[in-house]
């Protein structure tokens, strides 16, 4: 319990005392009176100091354990005060929130009410950035009896701060694609043979001969015929890499907020982040479709491998393991992860590769280890398209010298670029640079595609 004066008290012993000292200066015969009066005031702020002591001890405020909000959306924490002293009225309540947290108010004075021991406070906030935050404790005031002091005491309190990706930006693109059901989407008739074998049956007229099963119709000396069928729930699983570069600004314009923004801490959304949402958009869509998702986080080890499956519990499992994900200062190392995907991902699926392959040496790194996974699976390689990679004379916008050096640098940038993707196409996987605003439309577009086609 700390105590401490109030403006009441300071401007009370401000008016009495420096009167007084100088008419004891002026009047030394008015000691007497002087003296006795500011020795009253002294009685007086001890007695109400002594008094008060025990004010707060009654007091309990308590948090949610946890507050699930998304980034960049406003939210309401509901506090509530237990006091056991009926004639506390008034409390100030002071709350630290994590710097990614905003909060309007620092502090907030409510009245409690007289007819009940409890009340209930609305805190309003803003997460500004996805992730796992703390708020640990509520520091409390109230006047004393008299009003002379503020006493002031710490309640130890624990909110955990759950900050999910904002989809809502992304689902309105989305909506567009789906019909009129937001991010739904409607029954079509699937066509084609399917890949999935269901049974053997004698051979008919019209039958495909590649579809003939040789050694059952040697065994059977009748022509045997393979029966597929089209498969109704495939797998997707989405690969994310969250090694260094990872950690870039996701916007060419750098994604800062003005100085006017309450996020004014120079923080910006990541590449990163960008992937994260992307991830769970495409987890949504999967389940529309009837499909069972996936994610898999990596680095320079595997961080994060969910199974693929689906509905709401699912999709709540692959939110929490996404929203604290961040990138580390590492070097990615493809090797190991694709050993990883070979050993963990038997069936066939589609692996949707959210990654960076701008770095040469990482780019040949993820080049010469894919064939171990690129025969079984059906791979799509994704990146977030540099804002200077572009051709030579593209751009006639040349102002000075340092412009000519970028514009070189841009145009070895996308010719490496293209020569990986040359590369990737050559084997059978498909690899897009998308624009960051456009990038979960990308992806659901090629996934989409994939289930037009049915090539999985």
């Amino acid at each position: 319990m700390t105590i401490v004066p109030r403006t009441k008290l300071i401007v009370l012993a401000g008016v009495i005392f420096l009167p007084v000292s100088i008419l004891v200066a002026v009047m030394p015969i008015a000691i007497g009176p002087g003296v006795g009066l500011a020795v009253a005031l002294v009685i007086i702020a001890a007695v109400d100091a002594a008094v008060s002591r025990d004010r707060l001890a009654g007091v309990r405020v308590s948090l949610p354990e946890v507050v699930r909000v998304s980034a960049g959306r406003d939210g309401q924490m509901t506090l509530s005060v237990d006091s056991k002293d009926a004639r506390l009225k008034q409390l100030r309540l002071g709350l630290a929130f994590p710097r990614q947290i905003f909060s309007p108010n620092q502090d907030i004075v409510t009245d409690l009410p007289a007819e009940t021991m409890n009340s209930l406070i609305s805190w309003p906030f803003k997460a500004l950035k996805q992730g796992l935050y703390l708020l640990e404790n509520c520091y409390l005031e109230t006047p004393s009896r008299f009003g002379f002091w503020a006493l002031r005491r710490v309640e130890v309190t624990r909110a955990e701060f759950r900050v999910y990706p904002d989809l809502l930006r992304d689902r309105k693109k989305l909506s567009g694609l789906f019909l009129n059901r937001g991010i739904g989407i409607h029954a079509q008739r699937q066509i084609g043979k399917g890949r999935e074998f269901e049974q053997l049956r004698e051979y008919l007229p019209g039958d495909s001969y590649e579809d003939i099963h040789w050694k059952a119709t040697a065994r059977r000396g009748q022509p045997i015929t393979k029966v597929y069928q089209i498969e109704r729930t495939q797998q997707i699983y989405v690969i994310l890499d969250g090694s260094r570069l990872s950690a870039r600004n996701s916007d060419s314009l750098g994604n800062l907020r003005s100085s006017s923004s309450p996020a004014d801490f120079t923080e910006y959304t990541t590449i990163m982040e960008r992937f994260a949402a992307a991830a769970l958009v495409m987890g949504l869509a999967a389940d529309r479709q009837g499909d069972v998702f996936g994610l898999l986080a990596f680095d320079d080890r595997v961080r994060k491998f969910v199974r693929a499956k689906n509905g709401r519990a699912h999709y709540d499992v692959c939110r929490d393991a996404l929203y604290t994900l961040q990138a580390q200062s590492v070097t990615p190392d493809f090797e190991e992860l694709f050993t990883f995907i070979a050993t963990k991902i038997r069936r066939r699926a589609l692996l949707i590769f959210l990654t960076n392959l701008d770095d040469p040496v990482l780019a040949e790194s993820f080049t010469s280890n894919i064939d171990i996974i690129s025969r079984k699976h059906l791979i799509l390689v994704n990146m977030l398209k540099p804002t200077n990679a572009a051709p030579l004379f593209s751009s006639p916008s040349v102002n000075s010298s340092d412009d000519i050096y970028q514009k070189l640098g841009g145009h070895l940038l996308w010719r490496h670029l293209r020569e990986t993707a040359k590369f990737l196409q050559g084997h059978g996987i498909g690899f897009y640079l998308l624009q960051n605003e456009n990038l979960c439309i990308d992806l659901v577009s090629q996934y989409l595609t994939v289930k037009r086609r049915q090539v999985l």
